[in-house]
């Protein structure tokens, strides 16, 4: 018994040393984000403040880095980590198309776009042509570029941080404190990014608690940081550079849109309980 309370306690203070390392760093870059321009090349820098947060506390404790997951993992586990965003993407907008919260991109829209990703003049490409190679690049390419940047904020969320809690908590415990966590660690983006901030503020906390189950979920099967890796650039790539360019917004509708908006926060909710249950069954 007292061999399990100071484990517990260790755990604890470990979590404490990380948070404390983990506030202090952020804080520089979101300070730079909202005063230095242009703000948004500060961002990289604060995706990673979580890694080194990590690293540092690791050592604080004396322990190595390398004992972090880093291996590959299973296949399987990888191949569900992108599909599963992009899933939860396709269907929130197109049930946003459905109920006309926001219109399916026309032909024009689809050429600006196509020309912003420099696909005018390769041969006679045609609106879905564009729309096919446009999502298969990005889906691709822009996914592993945005790996760069989530890879440090797993290293540290799920690659550290969801493994000490671990030690304390529940699967229930771990996917909500850890979700709450780095909802809060986000919130000065999106006071400052925001329009109507406290309605999106509410919808992001529903978005980031519920997919929190299924990072948790997939980190504790497959025993790897990488599906969280995956996970968080796939549906970066999906709910900010593909499925918003294929929507054309209608007025007073905004609200339901993109990552911070209502329909999103409705459809991760879904994913998010049936992982939630999922993990509880498997006792993860």
């Amino acid at each position: 018994m007292q061999k399990n309370l100071t484990e517990r306690k260790q755990a604890w203070n470990t979590i404490f040393i990380f948070l404390i390392i983990v506030t202090a760093l952020s804080s520089i870059f979101h300070y730079a984000i909202v005063n230095l321009y242009p703000s948004r090349i500060y961002i990289g820098g604060l995706m990673w403040c979580p890694a080194i947060a990590a690293i540092l506390t690791l050592k604080i404790k004396g322990r190595s880095i390398s004992s972090l997951n880093w291996n590959w993992g299973n296949w399987k586990y990888i191949r569900l980590s992108y599909l599963i965003p992009a899933l939860y993407g396709i269907i929130t907008y197109l049930l946003i198309w459905i109920f006309e919260l926001g219109t399916l991109a026309d032909k024009k829209v689809i050429s600006d776009w196509a020309a912003e990703l420099g696909l005018v003049g390769i041969g006679n490409l045609n609106t879905t042509s564009s729309i096919i190679i446009a999502i298969v690049l990005l889906g691709t390419v822009e996914v592993i570029r945005s790996s760069a940047t989530t890879l440090g904020e797993e290293i540290g969320w799920r690659g550290f941080f969801i493994y000490e809690l671990k030690k304390v908590l529940s699967f229930s415990g771990v996917s909500i404190f850890s979700g709450i966590i780095w909802a809060s660690w986000h919130w000065p983006l999106i006071v400052y990014y925001g329009k109507n901030v406290m309605l999106e503020l509410t919808s992001f906390y529903v978005f980031i608690v519920s997919i929190s189950f299924i990072l948790t979920y997939y980190t504790f099967k497959s025993k790897s940081l990488w599906p969280a890796v995956i996970f968080h650039a796939v549906s970066n790539v999906y709910i900010q550079k593909i499925l918003p360019e294929l929507t054309i917004k209608n007025t007073g509708t905004e609200h339901w849109l993109g990552e911070n908006g209502i329909m999103f926060a409705i459809v991760t909710c879904v994913f998010g309980i049936y992982f939630w249950r999922k993990g509880i069954k498997e006792n993860l």
